[in-house]
C-alpha cells in the first residue's frame, strides 16, 4: 500500500512519515514550497511552514527514514488562493483563517491529486484528527488530544476528501509524538510548533496586508454605536471585532470594535456588552453529516473560534444556502470571516463562513 504523506518540516508530519514507514507502507513524502522567505512579504523568521529552513528539516527527515521525498512549488497558486484572500478578507472588515483556505486549496485539494497521480492509496497528514469509519462511512472526529485538537480548521475538507485521508496523530498526545520522533531518531523531536500564520512571520497583519494591498491604509472615521465620531483610524486592517487595545481613541468606558463597514471605510465601537450575541448567519456551507445538506432546523454543538469551547445551537436553514444560528447562551465577539464549525459530541457535522450583518437579508426558513 503506497501512501503519500504531507511533509510541512515539523515534528508531526515527519513522525507521521516515519510511523507507516515503520508499518511497512511504501511512503512518499511531499513538502510544498509555498512561498519564499526572502520575497516580498518580507519573511525572516525561521521555522515557519512550508518554506525555507523547513523544507530543509523535511528533506532530512525523509532521509533518515530512508522514503522518496519531493518538493513542489506551489508559490503562485499558495499566493493567490490563500495570501491574496487574507488580504481581502481584511479589506472587506473581516477576520480571516488562512489555515482552513491553504487545507481546503493547496493541501487537500491539489496535493490530494499528486497523491492520486502517484497512484496512491491514501494521503496521510499530521493534523491532530480523528478519522473513524461507521457503516462504511468516513466520519471526521476531534482528536484525543484536546489541547491539539484541529478539527475547527478541516471543516472544509469534502466527504471524497475524507474517505482518502489518514490523520495517524488522532489518537495520541503531543508528548507522545515527541517521544516516537525520538524514537525514530528523527532530528526535529524538540523542533518548536509554529505560533503563528506561517506566511506573517514576526510581522503584524497590518504591515503584511499593507505590503500587498497599499490603498489598505486609507483613514476613515472612527464612530461610537450612536454615530458619533470618535475620531480617525489609519486602516480599517488594523481593527477586528472584540478588539480592545490599540483603538486610538478616548472615552469615559473601555471601548471595544463592534462592526468594521469596508462600504464607509468606518470602524463602530462601543461597551464590551454589546459584543454579546445569540444569533449569527453563516454561508457557503459544507456538511459532512448523514445524507445532503440539511433541509430542516437540527440541534447542535457550534464552535465560533479555534480556541474558544463549543456551545449548544440550533441551526435553521434559510434560503440561498445561507443557515441561521441560535446560540443557547450569548456569544463574545462574532466576527465575520472565522468559520462556524457544527458538532456532534465529537464528530464534525461541517461548517461554515461567519457572514457579516449587511449579508444578513436572506428572508425567512
Amino acid at each position: 500500500m503506497r501512501i503519500v504523506v504531507a511533509m510541512s518540516g515539523g515534528v508531526d508530519s515527519s513522525t507521521v512519515a516515519a510511523m507507516l514507514a515503520n508499518e511497512g507502507y511504501e511512503v512518499i513524502g511531499i513538502t510544498m514550497q509555498l512561498y519564499n522567505n526572502a520575497g516580498d512579504l518580507g519573511i525572516e523568521r525561521k521555522g515557519t511552514c512550508c518554506a525555507g529552513q523547513d523544507i530543509y528539516d523535511a528533506q532530512v527527515a525523509a532521509s533518515k527514514i530512508g522514503i522518496k521525498h519531493y518538493v513542489l512549488n506551489y508559490e503562485s497558486v499558495f499566493k493567490k488562493e490563500v495570501i491574496d484572500d487574507f488580504a481581502d478578507s481584511y479589506l472587506r472588515g473581516e477576520t480571516p483563517i488562512p489555515c482552513v483556505k491553504c487545507n481546503q486549496t493547496v493541501k487537500f485539494r491539489d496535493l490530494l491529486k499528486v497523491a492520486k497521480d502517484l497512484g496512491a492509496n491514501a494521503l496521510a497528514t499530521g493534523h491532530y484528527v480523528s478519522k473513524r469509519i461507521n457503516d462504511g462511512i468516513s466520519e471526521l472526529h476531534k482528536a484525543k488530544d484536546a489541547l491539539k485538537d484541529q478539527s475547527y480548521f478541516l471543516f472544509h475538507t469534502t466527504k471524497e476528501q475524507l474517505d482518502f485521508l489518514m490523520f495517524p496523530l488522532g489518537g495520541m498526545h503531543k508528548s507522545e509524538t515527541r517521544e516516537m520522533a525520538k524514537k525514530y531518531g528523527l532530528p526535529i523531536a524538540e523542533k518548536p510548533d509554529s505560533q503563528d500564520i506561517c506566511f506573517v512571520g514576526g510581522q503584524s497583519y497590518a504591515d503584511v496586508i499593507g505590503k500587498l494591498r497599499p490603498g489598505a491604509l486609507d483613514p476613515g472615521e472612527i464612530v461610537y454605536k450612536d454615530g458619533t465620531v470618535l475620531g480617525v483610524h489609519n486602516g480599517i486592517i488594523n481593527f477586528t471585532v472584540g478588539q480592545r487595545k490599540g483603538i486610538g481613541v478616548s472615552h469615559s468606558t473601555p471601548l471595544y470594535v463592534l462592526a468594521i463597514d469596508q462600504k464607509t471605510n468606518r470602524v463602530t465601537v462601543g461597551e464590551k456588552s454589546d459584543l454579546n450575541a445569540t444569533v449569527l448567519h453563516v454561508g457557503n456551507l459544507n456538511w459532512l453529516g448523514l445524507g445532503d445538506k440539511p433541509y430542516e432546523p437540527f440541534e447542535c454543538q457550534v464552535k465560533l473560534r479555534y480556541s474558544q469551547d463549543t456551545v449548544d445551537a440550533k441551526v435553521i436553514p434559510l434560503q440561498n444556502d445561507v443557515y441561521k444560528v441560535e446560540l443557547d447562551e450569548p456569544y463574545t465577539a462574532i466576527s465575520p470571516g472565522q468559520a462556524c464549525v457544527m458538532y456532534d459530541n465529537t464528530r464534525v457535522l461541517g461548517g461554515g463562513w461567519i457572514l457579516r450583518r449587511d449579508q444578513e437579508a436572506f428572508g425567512s426558513p
